[in-house]
């Protein structure tokens, strides 16, 4: 068995997700714990262009036709056989849906522990996980021989795992894919003539504090005063007051911007791994305790509803 550390690139339509360069960097911490290298695993068909700018020690390269696009089986497969062989102390995954779906399924067919969650890595090894919705840090010893983890993103910057040199690209050979039980047909890309909340640069978010429908025409009229758009987390979408195309969090929209103003909004993983990239989160909360505080520059613990008719009035009159 080896010390390396082994990163599973995730990657959709030919563009690689920031949650990958997120785990390079926190598998550059982990190594210098375990003392192995940090090894990025590419699986794909003519992919190799998508390694240009990981910060890994080597890249081992998977191709085959059946992995030009992510399949749960066809991973699983490859991954089994290349964990069971190489042996790395550790092996990192996305806690996203393609990462849990794979890891969760390699955790049992090859009899390994899983890490989930995990945020960040201390300088003796540990990992740091988010339990209880975010609201507690657990920290502990990475289980032996190999332990497979889901990395959230929040403990390092995408740019961490970033380099300008290109590591050298090893070919690994790749098991038989035949007879996977699904396979991709096609990608089916929702219709929308709403606007994308991805390429806004300042967004009103609505959590459940908002209470009711009725009650968005606040954020609405806060966000026409300070130039941004209104969006929702999970509560505010499942009850139909806002579009799904104003979804922030995991099963939604991914969004790096300016300005992220969180209102009534408590601040669970699914929904703060969502935003974490942006420059500046200011959160409102009534709970001192809420997680959305743990990640904003800043916050004020007190009632939206007393404050955001009074910040936009003071907007309108600066204008």
């Amino acid at each position: 068995m080896s010390q390396d550390i082994y990163v599973v690139i995730e990657h959709l339509q030919g563009q690689v997700s920031d949650i990958s360069y997120t785990m390079l960097a926190g598998a550059r911490e982990l190594s210098q714990a375990t003392g192995g290298k940090v090894i990025a695993v590419l699986l794909g068909h003519n992919a190799k262009d998508l390694a240009e700018d990981f910060a890994a020690d080597q890249i081992l390269y998977l191709d085959h036709e059946l992995l030009a696009e992510f399949t749960s089986d066809a991973y699983q497969k490859a991954l089994a056989d290349l964990i069971s062989k190489d042996q790395p102390r550790a092996v990192l995954f996305g806690n996203t849906s393609i990462g849990a779906d794979v890891a969760s399924v390699l955790s049992m067919r090859l009899g390994l522990p899983l890490v989930s969650s995990c945020r960040s890595f201390t300088e003796e090894g540990k990992f740091v996980s988010q339990i209880c919705g975010g609201k507690i840090m657990a920290e502990g010893e990475l289980p032996s021989p190999i332990a497979l983890v889901t990395m959230a993103p929040g403990g390092y910057q995408p740019d961490q795992g970033r380099s300008v040199d290109s590591p050298p690209v090893t070919e690994s050979t790749v098991p038989a894919l035949e007879a996977l039980r699904v396979t991709l047909s096609k990608y089916i890309e929702p219709e929308s003539t709403d606007v994308d909340i991805s390429k806004e640069p300042l967004l009103i978010a609505v959590g459940r504090g908002i209470q009711n429908k009725d009650n968005i025409e606040l954020a609405d009229a806060l966000a026409q005063a300070i130039g941004g758009v209104v969006c929702g987390s999970r509560p505010v979408i499942d009850q139909g007051w806002l579009s799904t195309s104003r979804l922030v969090g995991k099963s939604g929209k991914q969004v790096k911007l300016k300005i992220y103003f969180a209102m009534g909004i408590s601040g669970a993983p699914e929904h703060t791994e969502a935003i974490t990239q942006s420059d500046t989160i200011i959160a409102v909360n009534t709970d001192p305790k809420a997680p959305i505080f743990d990640i904003a520059k800043y916050g004020i613990q007190m009632d939206l509803f007393e404050l955001v008719e009074v910040l936009t009035e003071h907007l309108k009159a600066k204008v």
